[in-house]
C-alpha cells in the first residue's frame, strides 16, 4: 500500500481533479491509498459558515452555504457529463442538510459544533474525487475517515488513539481486499460515541501519516504545488533552494518551526515504522521532488529559512519587580492556556518573561488576565524569522533595515523577531 495526500489546491477545481486521475494512472501496479483534503479554500469558508451559524447569523449562513452549494456543484457538473450520475445527489444532500442546521440548536461548546460543520468540507471532496476516480478505473472505495480515525474529545485538537485506529483502518481496508484505490479524508477523526474530531488546522498530512502507519505502507507522497521541500517559502524568499533529501529530524525541526510543507505530526509515526516521505509536485508529477527518510547522511545542509509574519511581542514583568520565578511562569502559562495564546518563541530575563505569538491571537484576553499582577508591553507587526544552518552573512543579509528584537542562536539554528525600521 502507498499513501498519497492531495491538498485544498490539488483539488481545487476540475481540471485539479483530473490531473489527480492522471497521477494515479502513473501507478498502475500499486494499491494506493488517497487522503484528500477540502477544495478550494472551502475550509475557510466552512469556518465562516460555522461562526455564521452558532451566532444566529443566518442570512449569512444561508448565503454561505448557498455559495459553497454552487462551487462543488460546478466541479461536479465539469467532471461528469451524466447528469443523473448519484453524486450530483449527494453533494445537494450534504448542503441542503447543513442549511437545515437553522432548525437544530446548536451545542453549547463551539468548538464541537464547528468539527461538525466543518468536516463537510472534507466529505463532500472526497465524494467528488471518489466519484470521478471510480469512473476511470472502476475499482476505487470511499472510507470515512469519521469512522476509522479514533480519537479523545478534544474538538478541533484530537488526540489520535492508535490501538483502536489501527485496528478500524486494517478491518475496513481488508474487508475491501478486491479494491485497489481507497479514497479517505484528511484531518478527521470521531469519538467512540461517533461524533466528528478534527485533528487541527492543516491536519490532512498527518492523516496520510496515521494511515500509512496503520497499514505499514512503503511511502507517502504529499503532492504539492511545488517541486518539493524547498529552502524557504517563495512567497517570502527569492532564489528558493530544492532540497533533495533530508533526514526525519531536520524535517521535524523544520515543521515545527513552521514550515509550511509538512504539518508537524506527521513525521513522528511515519519514524516509528520507517516509512519514507516523499513531497513531489502535482504539476509535475514525474520530477523526484523530495525524499524525507530515517538517513541523515544525504541532509542538505544549505540555509533554511522560515517566516512567520504579523507576530506580536509581549513583555511581563512584576509589578513588585519581583524575580521572575516558576511561581511567576506557572500563571503566565495558565493565562496562555486560558486565552487559547500558542507561543512561537520565548526567552526570560531576571525581571521579564517575554514571549511571541501569532498576530490572529486573542490580546485583549492576554492583557486583561496579566494585567493585575504584571507590566504587560505588546509590541506588533513583527516578524519571527528561524533559519536553520545559519551563517553570519545569512543573518546580515536578512536583517538589513530591521531592528532585532529578540534572538536565540544554538549551534544550527538562529532565531530572530525582527521589525522593519526602513518604512519609519
Amino acid at each position: 500500500m502507498r499513501v498519497f495526500k492531495f491538498g485544498g489546491a490539488s483539488v481545487k477545481d476540475a481540471d485539479a481533479v483530473r490531473n489527480v486521475g492522471e497521477i494515479l494512472r502513473l501507478f498502475p501496479e500499486d494499491k494506493i491509498l488517497v487522503v484528500v483534503s477540502a477544495m478550494g479554500k472551502t475550509t475557510n469558508a466552512m469556518e465562516e459558515i460555522a461562526h455564521h451559524l452558532y451566532e444566529k447569523n443566518y442570512d449569512e449562513f444561508r448565503n454561505l452555504v448557498a455559495e459553497r452549494k454552487r462551487f462543488h456543484l460546478q466541479i461536479v457538473d465539469a467532471l461528469f457529463q451524466e447528469k443523473n450520475h448519484p453524486i450530483f445527489t449527494q453533494v445537494k444532500t450534504i448542503f441542503n442538510d447543513l442549511g437545515n442546521r437553522v432548525n437544530v440548536p446548536s451545542a453549547e461548546n463551539y468548538n464541537f459544533e464547528y468539527d461538525q460543520i466543518v468536516s463537510l468540507g472534507e466529505v463532500v471532496s472526497t465524494k467528488i474525487v471518489q466519484a470521478y476516480i471510480e469512473s476511470l478505473y472502476h475499482n476505487s472505495a470511499w472510507l470515512d475517515a469519521r469512522k476509522l480515525v479514533r480519537t479523545n474529545h478534544a474538538y478541533r485538537e484530537a488526540e489520535v488513539d492508535w490501538t483502536k485506529t489501527e485496528r478500524l483502518i486494517t478491518s475496513a481496508i481488508d474487508a475491501l481486499a478486491d479494491k485497489k484505490i481507497f479514497v479517505t479524508q484528511g484531518f478527521l477523526g470521531h469519538t467512540d460515541e461517533g461524533f466528528t474530531t478534527t485533528l487541527g488546522r492543516e491536519g490532512s498530512d498527518f492523516t496520510a501519516g496515521i494511515f500509512a502507519y496503520c497499514l505499514n505502507a512503503v511511502d507517502v507522497t504529499i503532492w504539492k504545488d511545488v517541486p518539493g521541500m524547498l529552502n524557504a517559502d517563495p512567497k517570502w524568499f527569492d532564489n528558493t533552494v530544492k532540497l533533495d533529501s533530508i533526514s526525519f529530524r531536520e524535517a521535524i525541526e523544520l515543521a515545527y518551526y513552521g514550515a509550511s510543507v509538512i504539518h508537524p505530526k506527521t513525521i513522528k509515526p511515519l519514524q516509528n515504522k520507517q516509512i519514507p516521505l516523499f513531497v513531489k509536485s502535482f504539476l509535475n508529477p514525474e520530477a523526484e521532488g523530495t525524499v524525507i527518510q530515517s538517513s541523515m547522511e544525504n541532509d542538505d545542509l544549505v540555509p533554511s529559512f522560515i517566516f512567520k509574519m504579523e507576530q506580536v511581542l509581549i513583555s511581563v514583568t512584576p509589578k513588585d519587580f519581583s524575580f521572575i520565578v516558576e511561581e511567576n511562569l506557572s500563571r503566565i502559562f495558565a493565562v496562555l492556556s486560558e486565552c487559547n495564546a500558542k507561543i512561537n518563541i520565548m526567552q526570560n530575563s531576571a525581571l521579564s518573561f517575554s514571549f511571541c505569538v501569532d498576530g490572529k491571537t486573542n490580546l485583549s484576553c492576554l492583557q486583561e488576565k496579566l494585567s493585575g499582577e504584571f507590566e504587560v508591553k505588546i509590541n506588533e507587526g513583527l516578524e519571527l524569522v528561524t533559519i536553520r544552518h545559519y551563517d553570519a552573512e545569512t543573518i546580515d543579509r536578512l536583517t538589513v533595515g530591521k531592528e532585532i528584537l529578540l534572538e536565540q542562536k544554538t549551534r544550527q539554528t538562529a532565531r530572530l523577531v525582527i521589525k522593519n525600521v526602513m518604512a519609519e
